[in-house]
């Protein structure tokens, strides 16, 4: 006992050394892949209890413990995901219920749980294989627990007769049987070749059988894996011996193999069998059967004739679930002591391509920024087809004119990710569909589609029509007037393209700006706070600025120039001087004995003044004309004829001064004049002596020289008009008049006497918020005068004027 203890203490010791340097080996050969691959490898046993560690994977994978929650740190599985688990706590990969390697597997030598690692925020995506290691857990199995076995007593010495083993769920040593017989004198074990379909397992007669002396044999098959510790399984042989047919139906062959492909339809003929016997009659009549240990799956995809011995498909052949079938047959005579034949038929399934692939998306971070980075992983999809060799390799490719490309990660596993700038403005979402095909003839295929929305971002900034808007306002407004209205478009959206509006407050003269005019923030609406007063402020010019919700907010300006329009709203205004003049009596007509001097604040034809003299009662009413008049636009005092005796020494004369606003508004100016003897009067004497004789030819002089000057001056005026009208045609056309038209003013008006003359000229200030002041150059024309004046002007050389109207604003 002691012996049989210590040699079973050494194997164990030198079983345990060996699975030792096997496990060594293993890590070793899983070391050099990893480095290879760049993927994390673990192992465990099947079999293993809930909680046994596998590893540490948050480590391995560098992650830290602290963000496995907020990353939405997950594993994915394809098959049952429920196996393995995660300890979000440490980060260590454990079993989470029981792993059945077989059930997984079936008897594939390799069996791995392919484990995706999700990660958000950003998305990441890690492969990790877990290898499933065979445990020695399922015995030897037979197809019965007992097998009846017939044979004639007349049976030849060495006479086979095949058995069906048995078989191993497991794998590798685990599953490696080997065979032993109970004792008896009449049978030997025939064990089966490394060649599974050359050499069966069997029983071979070593004695010759007598039935008088046995009616029956009763032997037990066992079987023993290769397992550590070993597992067995036996099923019982009972042997008939029987009586009669001496030669047993013989086939052609004990094996036979042949190609059928899937999917082939009900009747297709498999093979045709053929067995002889060589009794006559009854013995030598052959009748094909399947044998009892054939397989149920088996018996549901094929069937023989009897008769005939043909094999043929009643059932769904399906490569993906088996690839191949082994057939056992018997032809059995038809003797009073029936003698079977057995012959072995293997029917490997050919492969077509019958199988579509199936895509699948694992992870999707939708929607995608438009200010993503090339490269942005979008989505994760799997492919697999069931088919094998090429009808089961598939590719996959993408709609064209899409930002995006596929690139395998790890087997069938595709990652769709950013491959060009993308813009919301321009495309918000695009339609992605996948296209899976695999290299079957005919290649199959399968799409799937994706919507990928565009997450706006705040890279637009809002954006005027035009950079400058000029606005045309009549002074003396209404307090809270609406100017105009300023809109400003920005591309983006949501909040990003909701703008607001504001002024850019700077100073006009000694005020704030934001005291003259206000923009409403949400419409763009700009309002007069106050009356404006074109006197005071002919242009206001000013910038509002439009920004948006985002984040960072985006903004522009545009300038806007509000043009204050005259009125006529001031009358005009005399000035100090010549109230009271001293005339000589000696004066002729047409010499001026006096001036009235007048101003008017407003501009245009608001400022544009006339003289009119009112004769006075007596006067009037006796028909006589007065000894003076009044230049309609000079406001000089002249004789209208020669000063006589019978004038009064005193004379008042009063002189309307009008503008031509609409309604024109006057003012009256009183002249008082004193008729004098010439040597009284040297001041009326100096300045119009009567009876000089150069006096005439003075004023001539002058009056020519005045007429060249206008004619220059009015030609000057030509040309800069129509450079002006040359420049305008060749601009592009300006929006109308009214609120917020843009362009430069340029503005003429033609008198309807169309003839010229120049206004006493006044510098005002402009408030424009850049530049100098500016000055306006204004000539005016005049009205028609009647006719009892147009007889005193054509005989004064200085009432000459050119026949030309022209007004003409410089801003």
């Amino acid at each position: 006992m002691r012996t049989k203890h210590c040699r079973r203490e050494m194997e164990f010791s030198r079983g345990s050394h060996q699975e030792s340097r096997r496990l060594l080996l293993s890590l070793l050969l899983l070391a050099a892949w990893e480095a290879g691959n760049g993927q994390i490898r673990y192992s465990v046993p099947e079999e293993a209890k809930h909680g046994t560690f596998v590893g540490r994977i948050a480590q391995d994978l560098g992650l830290e413990l602290a963000e496995l929650v907020p990353r939405l740190f997950r594993l994915a599985s394809k098959g049952r995901g429920d196996l393995l688990e995660v300890n979000l706590q440490n980060g260590i990969l454990f079993v989470n219920s029981r792993i059945d390697r077989e059930e997984l597997c079936g008897r594939s030598a390799e069996c791995s749980l392919h484990l995706e690692v999700i990660v958000d925020r950003p998305l990441q995506v890690f492969h990790v294989e877990v290898e499933v290691r065979d445990i020695n857990d399922n015995p030897p199995v037979f197809p019965a627990t007992q097998k009846n076995l017939f044979m004639a007593e007349s049976r030849p010495l060495d006479s086979r007769f095949p058995l069906e083993g048995a078989s191993d769920a497991d794998i590798g040593e685990n599953a490696q049987l080997t065979y032993r017989l109970s004792p008896n004198d009449y049978f030997s074990l025939e064990k089966p070749s490394e060649d599974k379909w050359a050499k069966r397992l069997g029983l071979v007669l070593r004695k010759p059988l007598d039935r008088e002396e046995s009616l029956e044999l009763h032997l037990t098959l066992t079987a023993t894996d290769g397992g550590k510790p070993e597992l067995t399984g036996t099923v019982q042989l009972l042997v008939e011996v029987l009586d009669a047919n001496d030669n047993a139906p013989v086939f052609d062959k004990a094996l036979y193999t042949v190609k059928l492909p899937e999917n082939a339809p009900n009747g297709t003929l498999v093979i045709k069998l053929n067995a002889s016997d060589l009794d006559e009659g009854a013995n030598g009549d052959i009748i094909y059967s399947f044998s009892t240990d054939i397989s149920p799956t088996v018996k549901s995809r094929f069937h023989v004739d009897p008769n005939t011995g043909e094999i043929m498909v009643k059932g769904y052949i399906d490569f993906e679930e088996s690839k191949s079938y082994e057939i056992l047959v018997e032809g059995i005579d038809k003797g009073q002591l029936p003698l079977s034949g057995h012959c072995t038929v293997v029917v490997e399934v050919e492969d077509t391509n019958d199988n579509m692939p199936v895509m699948e998306f694992k992870s999707l971070s939708l929607p995608i920024r438009e200010d993503a980075p090339l490269g942005t992983v979008i989505a994760l999809i799997s492919v697999s087809d069931s088919d094998s060799g090429v009808n089961g390799k598939v590719t996959c490719s993408l709609t064209p004119h899409v930002p995006f490309r596929l690139v395998s990660t790890f087997k069938n596993y595709y990652s769709l990710v950013l491959d060009s700038a993308l813009d919301r403005e321009s495309v918000p979402s695009y339609g992605v569909v996948v296209t899976a095909r695999d290299g079957g003839s005919p290649p199959l295929s399968a799409t799937a589609s994706v919507w990928v929305e565009v997450a706006d971002v705040n890279d637009n900034a809002p954006a005027f029509a035009q950079p400058e808007h000029m606005v045309f306002v009549r002074e003396n407004n209404a307090p809270g007037r609406h100017i105009c209205t300023l809109s400003a478009r920005d591309p983006d959206a949501q909040e990003n393209a909701r703008v607001s509006y504001s002024l850019v407050e700077r100073r006009v003269g000694e005020r704030a700006l934001s005291s003259y005019v206000s923009v409403h923030a949400e419409s763009g609406r700009v309002f007069a706070l106050q009356p404006l007063d074109h006197e005071e402020l002919e242009l206001l010019q000013f910038q509002v600025s439009a920004r948006d919700a985002g984040v960072p907010p985006l903004g522009s300006n545009v300038t806007l120039q509000v043009f204050v329009l005259d009125e006529n709203d001031n009358a005009p205004a005399l000035l100090p001087g010549g109230a009271g003049e001293l005339v000589p009596r000696s004066l002729g007509a047409g010499h001026v004995v006096a001036k009235v001097r007048a101003v008017d604040a407003d501009s245009g034809y608001n400022a544009w003044l006339s003289y009119e003299l009112l004769q006075p009662a007596a006067a009037a009413a006796g028909g006589a004309r007065g000894p003076f008049r009044v230049g309609l636009y000079t406001g000089e005092i002249s004789t209208t004829r020669a000063l006589d005796e019978a004038d009064a020494p005193r004379q008042r004369l009063l002189v309307l001064v009008k503008d031509h606003g609409e309604p024109a508004l006057t003012a009256t100016a009183t002249v008082l004049l004193s008729l004098v003897e010439s040597g009284l009067a040297p001041r009326a004497s100096s300045r119009a002596p009567v009876g000089a004789a150069g006096a005439p030819t003075a004023l001539l002089d002058v009056n020519v020289y005045l007429i060249v000057a206008i004619c220059a001056v009015s030609s000057l005026l030509v040309l800069t008009l129509l450079l002006y009208v040359a420049l305008r045609c060749a601009a592009p056309p300006g929006e109308g008049e009214g609120a917020g038209a843009a362009g430069k003013p340029a503005l003429v008006c033609a008198s309807a006497v169309g003839s010229w003359s120049c206004s006493q000229q006044r510098r005002q200030r402009v408030c424009s918020g850049e530049g100098p002041p500016k000055t306006d150059l204004m000539a005016f024309s005049p009205s028609v005068p009647d006719s009892r004046d147009r007889e005193n002007q054509e005989s004064s050389s200085g009432d000459s004027l050119l026949k030309v109207s022209l007004l003409i604003s410089f801003a």
